[in-house]
């Protein structure tokens, strides 16, 4: 299998669907987008960014790297418990002159531009999670006592048209632009992942601490309708071209997966 021309065609696939939902995004020219105009790229984003992910466990393919050394910890001292008790501390120069430089570089960060990276890891679902139980504002009771309280007027529901803040949506769509235009470095990041995911699992097994064991979940891919892929098969009208590519390289991952490392073919 030529494996570089699969990963090339999807790939370019990809950022044809990524072009169409940034142009579907400045529609509105301005920091917000309607409500169904954002529903709308979110239902192809979702699917989009797991394909992308997909395709970065498929590029990561043989790559080997080596960790470096794990930092020492610092072991704890008494400083707060001295602070406390009013015992003045000598701190040396060079503590000082780090922290000063610490400080500097924060602020070096908190100056930059937002970022986000593209997550190499499924969401995993939340089967027991706590749902409040809510009512939607238009619906709720209007409760009001006859000569003491008027009754008072409910908020509309949500319109289609309501603006929403798109400034996570344009974060979402950036990273994943750059993840597909830098395809190598992307697996790179997910074969230093690997090595700290397999490093943990041999030295500190019994250390109670969890980690993911794959970096997909299991099912079908987050915002994909189909659950596997078959390039014979006939699929319903609602099935879109992000379905079958999501499901292609759904496939390309688990089979890069459970392969050894050593297969290189």
């Amino acid at each position: 299998m030529d494996w570089f021309a699969a990963i090339e065609e999807k790939r370019q696939a990809l950022k044809r669907l990524l072009a169409m939902l940034v142009a579907m995004a400045a529609m509105s020219g301005g920091p917000t987008l309607p409500r169904h105009l954002h529903c709308a790229i979110l239902r192809l984003l979702r699917p989009a960014e797991a394909a992308a992910r997909r395709l970065i466990i498929v590029a990561a393919r043989g790559i080997v790297v080596a960790l470096p050394p794990q930092r020492k910890q610092k072991p704890k001292t008494a400083e707060p418990l001295l602070r406390g008790l009013g015992i003045a501390i000598v701190v040396p120069r060079a503590d000082l002159a780090r922290a000063a430089a610490a400080r500097r570089a924060a602020a070096i960060r908190a100056a930059r531009p937002r970022t986000i990276c593209l997550p190499l890891l499924d969401p995993l679902p939340r089967p027991f999670r706590h749902r409040c139980r809510h009512v939607p504002a238009h619906a709720a009771p209007r409760i009001s006592v006859p000569g003491v309280a008027e009754p008072f007027s409910l908020p509309p529901p949500p319109s289609a048209y309501d603006p929403i803040d798109a400034a996570r949506l344009s974060l979402r769509l950036e990273a994943l632009g750059r993840a597909l235009d830098d395809l190598p470095a992307q697996a790179k990041r997910f074969a230093r992942w690997k090595a700290r995911r397999d490093a943990a699992a041999r030295e500190k097994p019994a250390s109670g601490r969890f980690w993911r064991i794959s970096p997909l979940r299991t099912g079908r891919p987050p915002g994909g309708r189909l659950s596997r892929y078959d390039p014979v098969a006939t699929h319903p009208r609602n099935i879109r071209e992000i379905d079958e590519i999501l499901a292609h390289v759904h496939a390309l991952a688990l089979f890069v997966l459970d392969s050894p490392r050593s297969d290189t073919s």
